[in-house]
């Protein structure tokens, strides 16, 4: 708990330039000064960058801790199934114990790869590799899966040792925060910095963003795959709903649930990644829990009738259009002809 609370604190302070950013300010500057040489030696091939034989599609942030990522790579991967590619995606399966990878599978657990990997192949059937190191865990997945046409990457605009051929940077309504580098402020190298697209879900982080909109699905979902309307969540039970978020802007996600006439008597704001424990949780049978289709991956293990609500991404059509074009520079004649395309 105290761990936790330090946490806040210091996230909070991100946000302004207060006393405690300014106190940090010398770190960050010996900080921004490693992440400059570090991108220099790159770019000098003196630290060699491996490519693989497809393209590959960075979607991460340059603000510490969750922005929106996974549903942002949801939507493109289902995007990417429709133009009819075969999918694959990378990540380092955060929290996970150990450093060897390991493919995702419809087995595979939270604990053993990390939340968003099961969640990402649960929800899309794309193929799953993780590893410690994501240029490793691309050469598994296309090793073991030679028909993949692209690689998506949860995460990783920092990850050098791999090159890719579209970056998109991701913001929640934090932005740049204070502007200032880790650990005075929230940036993991200094921005702006060059890629080829940003999204924003408000903030001021580029003049040039494409906005997102983050709505709930009008259901939820049990383990056993059930499904039950947001509308009648609160009145299929006489328990009272406890909402319980681990991701980046939980306040977000409980606005969200009130505004869709989900009635919550309690909420429960963890830190992005939490863990479950699983007997506090299987203590709460009174409550009919409620929580973010992330978190479901593990708190599923525990309280298998908890509602997961999904969350789902809405971008303009201008985003998808742009991402295509960019796409064909990559895949050519692999990417078959445009039609329409929903996020839901």
């Amino acid at each position: 708990m105290a761990g936790a609370a330090l946490q806040r604190v210091l996230v909070d302070s991100w946000l302004r330039r207060g006393a405690l950013a300014w106190l940090l300010a010398p770190i960050a500057l010996v900080y921004g000064r490693l992440v400059a040489a570090r991108r220099w030696l790159y770019s000098r091939q003196i630290l060699q960058a491996h490519g693989v034989r497809v393209p590959v599609l960075v979607v991460g942030n340059v603000v510490a801790g969750g922005g929106g990522k996974t549903p942002l790579v949801l939507a493109i991967v289902r995007h990417l199934q429709q133009r009819g590619l075969t999918v694959g995606v990378v990540s380092r399966g955060y929290g996970r114990p150990g450093r060897h990878g390991l493919e995702v599978t419809g087995s595979s657990t939270a604990a053993d790869v990390g939340d968003e990997p099961v969640l990402i192949h649960r929800s899309t059937g794309a193929f799953v590799h993780v590893a410690a190191r994501r240029i490793d865990a691309a050469r598994a997945l296309l090793d073991n899966h030679p028909a993949i046409d692209i690689l998506v990457c949860d995460d990783g605009l920092q990850h050098l040792q791999m090159r890719r051929d579209i970056e998109i940077c991701v913001f929640d309504p934090r932005g740049t925060g204070n502007g200032l580098l880790l650990p005075a402020g929230p940036l993991r190298e200094p921005w702006p910095r060059l890629v080829d697209m940003v999204v924003a879900d408000g903030g001021q982080p580029d003049a040039s963003a494409w906005r997102v909109r983050r709505t709930l699905a009008a259901h939820a979902l049990r383990a056993d795959g059930q499904r039950l309307s947001l509308r009648t969540l609160g009145e299929s039970t006489d328990a009272p709903v406890w909402a319980v978020a681990g991701i980046a802007q939980p306040e977000a996600f409980f606005t969200m649930l009130r505004e869709a006439g989900v009635p919550i008597a309690r909420t429960s704001a963890l830190p992005d990644h939490a863990a479950f424990d699983a007997a506090e949780w299987r203590a709460t049978g009174r409550y009919t829990l409620v929580c973010t289709e992330k978190d479901a991956m593990k708190l599923w293990a525990h309280r298998p009738d908890a509602w997961a609500v999904p969350l789902i991404v809405e971008l303009p059509r201008g985003f998808w259009d742009r991402l295509d074009t960019l796409l064909a520079r990559s895949l050519g004649a692999k990417l078959s002809s445009p039609h329409g395309y929903t996020s839901a």
